[in-house]
């Protein structure tokens, strides 16, 4: 236990700028939630449920920090300021992870079995962050404050945004072609955007060679044509890209 201890008080010395000595470092609340949850867990594994839940929630009264005490933790994490962390009962957490305040280790299933993530050694998560069902963040990976992670990340990578998505893998930049990887929701309309763009930029390109090279007639003719095809355009975007659209949303 004493050497558990230790390694705690160590680990947020080394880990936080903020810490000046291991008298200070005592005063942390994300240290003694962790101590409290050890206790928690060992009652949770020996069928004293009921004190374990209480002693959780007396623990979430004073750190503000809610560990479920099913949730499986390793040595020396550190839970920065902590004020909004909750960790849920399926949970399991590596070595030497690091967690900011308002983070969310939550599921995305009714059902008892494994629903919630589970976070790899050196893992860091940022402020505000969610990782949400039963998904594993590889070791040293890096998740961006205020992202939402649903599904795995990679060991060694750096995920941001909502939802997710890789930016760095293994020290290297990480470049997005495709806007399907990011698997935003209104990708598929941005895609069908971005074609339509691309289809008009061309009659536009082939309208102004026209305009350039033909005679004046033919300018006119080349006009009139493009204005009727941009009427019939018009109508079946509205008919049908525009209602696919607006599904997308």
């Amino acid at each position: 236990m004493f050497r558990t201890i230790r390694e705690d008080i160590q680990s947020v010395l080394d880990r936080d700028p903020a810490a000046s000595s291991r008298l200070v470092v005592l005063l942390y609340p994300g240290l003694h939630a962790v101590w409290v949850h050890h206790l928690n867990h060992f009652l949770w594994r020996r069928g004293f449920k009921l004190l374990a839940r209480y002693l959780s929630q007396l623990a979430r009264f004073w750190t503000g920090i809610e560990i479920h005490p099913g949730a499986t933790i390793g040595r020396r994490l550190f839970i920065d300021h902590g004020m909004g962390v909750v960790i849920g009962e399926t949970s399991i957490i590596g070595d030497d992870v690091t967690l900011y305040h308002g983070i969310t280790l939550g599921g995305t299933s009714l059902e008892k079995k494994k629903r919630h993530p589970t976070l790899g050694n050196g893992v860091v998560v940022g402020n505000t962050s969610s990782v949400l069902g039963d998904i594993v963040v590889g070791d040293n990976s890096r998740v961006g404050a205020g992202s939402v992670v649903l599904r795995d990340v990679p060991p060694n990578s750096t995920v941001v945004g909502v939802p997710a998505h890789i930016v760095y893998r293994d020290g290297e930049r990480v470049l997005i072609t495709d806007p399907r990887d990011i698997k935003d929701p209104l990708s598929d309309a941005l895609i069908a955007l971005s074609k339509d763009v691309s289809e008009l930029r061309g009659r536009l390109d082939r309208l102004s060679h026209l305009e350039a090279s033909a005679p004046k007639d033919a300018v006119v003719a080349g006009l009139e044509g493009e204005e009727q095809l941009r009427k019939d355009y018009r109508s079946e975007f509205d008919k049908s890209n525009f209602a696919d659209f607006g599904a997308g949303i």
